[in-house]
Parts: C-alpha cells; structure tokens; sequence
C-alpha cells in the first residue's frame, strides 16, 4: 500500500464530497444514507443510488410522453411522476432534483404545459449531473480501496 497515494486519493474523495454538498447537489440525507453503508454492505449507497437513477429515467420519459399530446395532457399522472420523483430525490438526498420537482408540482397543479416542460427539462439534466458527479465519487472511493485504503468519513455539518 502507497500511503502517499492512498492519503491524496483521501483528500481528493473528502475534497469533492464536500463539493458536492457546496453546490447543492446532495444535501443531509445522503450523509444518513451513508452512515447504512458498512463492512457488510460495502456498496449499499451505490446500489440504492443506482436503483434511484433508474426510477427517475422510467419516471422522466413517463412523463416525458404525458407532455408530448399538447392538447391532451393528463397533468394527474404527470404530478403523481413528479410527486414519486420528488420523495425519491428527497430519500436519497439529491436536493438539487429535489428543488426542481417543487417547481414542476406548482406548474402541474396550474396545468401549464410549457412550465412543465421546461421543468421537465430541468430535471432531466440535473438528474444527469448528478448521475455524473455520483459515478465520479464512486470510482474514487474504489481507487482509494483498491490502493489499499478506507473510505474517510466526512463531517458535512
């Protein structure tokens, strides 16, 4: 085991955590959803992260076809997508999601179309971001393992 390398894989893992939270991404919850994760369950944020990705496609293009019929939308079902989009954004603290899903409620109780394609829009590529950022934070923490090291927990708050 490179020290070295393992205790600059540490700071670079804590330097971006800490990032991430900064720029609204992940707010507390993802901190509590990481005090689940331990030597029994090495890789229960990324399992439960991974199934939380692929609701938010199943739910973004559900919706998604709700909105293409201009003269026939059922703001209804695309409210119930929001609504399980927002509950599951908020249980695994992707607080950025999150925020946008309260938009997009207002513009479906309101029935405004354009309103909730542009929040459509906005959730899709904020949920990609994440995904994004998440997957990055996640090699990281196989890099620091893989060199021999632990996971350091970090202090948000």
């Amino acid at each position: 085991m490179n020290t070295t390398v393992v205790a600059q894989l540490q700071r670079q893992f804590q330097d971006y955590i800490v990032s991430l939270y900064q720029q609204g991404f992940l707010d507390n919850q993802f901190s509590e959803l990481r005090k689940l994760q331990d030597e029994g369950t090495p890789d229960f944020v990324a399992e439960v992260v991974s199934l939380f990705f692929d609701d938010c496609s199943k739910l973004i293009n559900t919706m998604s076809a709700s909105l293409e019929r201009p003269d026939n939308v059922d703001f209804k079902q695309v409210d119930s997508g929001v609504h399980q989009l927002k509950g599951s954004s908020s249980s695994v603290g992707a607080q950025r999601v999150k925020n946008v899903c309260i938009s997009f409620k207002e513009c479906c109780h309101v029935q405004n179309r354009e309103g909730c394609l542009r929040c459509l829009q906005q959730v899709d590529y904020e949920y990609k971001m994440l995904k994004t950022k998440l997957q990055d934070l996640f090699n990281l923490e196989q890099q620091i393992l893989q060199a021999g090291g632990t996971i350091p927990q970090v202090d948000i708050n």
